[in-house]
């Protein structure tokens, strides 16, 4: 069994600023990823929004930037995917498909995916068109026609954001009434932005290049027809990673529950990111939550080795 200080679960911008993070605090790290570095910034056309970048990059560069600081920082990489995590005493042993490792912190960053509609389209034109971030992709349709799709707390809120971008905007729902909260959808009515309701997205059109158009199909007849647009905001629902986590340290909705360092309720083991209750979903958040996990995590390495003030 191969041992290191800190094992941090997942590469993504949350993964790997801990990683960073504990590594310049002297920690032995090991970061553990089943996929790719990256996280969900791989699928980020242009990152733009955040702070300190003068002009966008791509989100593929911008998770390669920092998988390449947290390895000039210490931190390693091997690619393994977790089955579970338990605590013997005040050691926790990993269990990958590669082999089992042993750490005295672990951080969870495996992050969330956003779920998909699973339509002709959706893959294809991803990154083209296709987006699941209005804070992060709204600025790149400023003036431009917009489809948000979804009637929850996320697809209201963001569809707020993007009516400050243009004044063709839609909201396309498969219900009759929203079930996001009664102030979302009374300022919507307010701002009068048009709304589509018992009607589904059954396919995303464009060009080869980039989105131009859906298909829509009511949900009461299964009439069709379609709608000329060059954004698809799509927000209904997320799916965090966290199969193969004790559920008692996960909310009702599969997210890790955590106090403000951190923290999970079993001491040692701390999650950051996405895959955290928390109540906003963007980079510079999730690079935050990571610094703090590995900074919390690096003194709690202190207190059991008995050096509290190190």
């Amino acid at each position: 069994m191969q041992s290191r200080d800190i094992i941090v679960i997942g590469s993504g911008v949350a993964g790997m600023s801990a990683a960073g993070y504990a590594a310049r605090a002297g920690r032995s790290v090991m970061i553990l990823e089943s996929f790719a570095a990256g996280g969900q910034c791989m699928y980020i056309a242009d990152v733009e929004n955040y702070p300190g970048l003068t002009e966008p990059i791509s989100g593929f560069e911008f998770g390669e930037r920092f998988e390449t600081q947290a390895k000039k920082f210490g931190a390693e990489t091997t690619s393994a995917e977790v089955k579970a995590i338990r605590k013997e005493n005040d050691r926790f042993i990993v269990q990958t498909n590669d082999g089992d490792w042993e750490a005295k912190a672990v951080i969870i960053a495996t992050g969330a995916k956003h779920r998909k509609m699973d339509v002709p389209g959706e893959e294809d034109y991803q990154g083209k068109g296709v987006s699941y971030c209005g804070t992060c992709d709204g600025p790149l349709f400023r003036g431009k026609r917009i489809l948000v799709v979804g009637g929850g707390d996320t697809a209201l809120t963001d569809a707020l954001y993007l009516s400050q971008m243009t004044k063709d905007l839609t909201i396309c729902h498969r219900k009759d009434r929203f079930r996001a909260q009664e102030n979302l959808v009374s300022q919507i009515s307010c701002k009068q932005i048009a709304t589509v309701m018992d009607t589904t997205v059954s396919k995303i059109l464009g060009d080869g290049k980039h989105v131009t158009g859906v298909e829509l199909t009511s949900t009461k007849d299964g009439s069709s027809h379609t709608m000329d647009v060059d954004g698809v905001f799509i927000f209904v629902g997320m799916i965090p990673q966290t199969a193969f986590l004790d559920k008692a340290i996960l909310d009702s909705h599969g997210y890790v529950v955590t106090d403000r360092n951190m923290q999970t309720s079993v001491p040692g083991l701390f999650a950051a990111g996405d895959v955290r209750d928390t109540p906003f979903r963007q980079l510079v958040t999730a690079a935050s939550d990571g610094a703090i996990a590995a900074h919390a995590a690096s003194e709690y390495i202190d207190f059991i080795d008995g050096h509290p003030y190190r």
